[in-house]
């Protein structure tokens, strides 16, 4: 049998799943962010730079030499910003999938997967919205089994009745 989220844990649990959307989110525009400057770095030999010698925001190009790859451009690299940015946001995204893992209990193959959602593009969209739905869906539920659970005895019976008459 799973391990169910503890009682005591249930109102953490949403504050846990707001975060871990807005670290999804984030991770997820990142992410797109760094593909768009990879293929524009090695399909294009361009990289980004602001408040350079050729304007506000300029592509720069990028030569290959027999060191590698060097950048021609001058300012601010933006293309290594985003690279750097999306590498942090990841670090509060994994952080944020670590906290909503273990307050629901779930097993450690749900971590990893929802771990790729920061690694594999359009990923972290899909699994924000679907872990999102899932956890609201089983909060209400236990809350609602909870709720009925700590009802007196005689109290169900005359609620419904009541319920039942003004429904009529």
């Amino acid at each position: 049998m799973p391990l169910e989220p503890k009682s005591a844990d249930l109102p953490r649990i949403r504050g846990a799943l707001k975060f871990y959307q807005v670290a999804s989110v984030i991770t997820g525009v990142m992410l797109l962010l760094l593909c768009a400057e990879m293929i524009m770095k090695y399909a294009f030999h361009l990289e980004l730079y602001a408040f350079g010698d050729q304007g506000a925001l300029t592509f720069a190009p990028v030569i290959e030499t027999a060191a590698g790859l060097e950048s021609t451009g001058t300012g601010v690299n933006l293309s290594t910003g985003i690279l750097i940015a999306h590498g942090w946001f990841y670090v509060v995204y994994l952080f944020s999938d670590f906290r909503l893992w273990s307050l629901m209990r779930w097993p450690f193959s749900r971590f990893i997967v929802i771990a790729l959602g920061g690694i594999v593009p359009f990923l972290s969209f899909f699994l924000e919205a679907r872990i999102g739905r899932e956890v609201r869906e089983y909060l209400d539920r236990r809350e609602a089994a909870e709720a009925v659970a700590a009802e007196p005895a005689g109290s169900a019976t005359t609620d419904t009745s009541d319920t039942l008459e003004a429904q009529q």
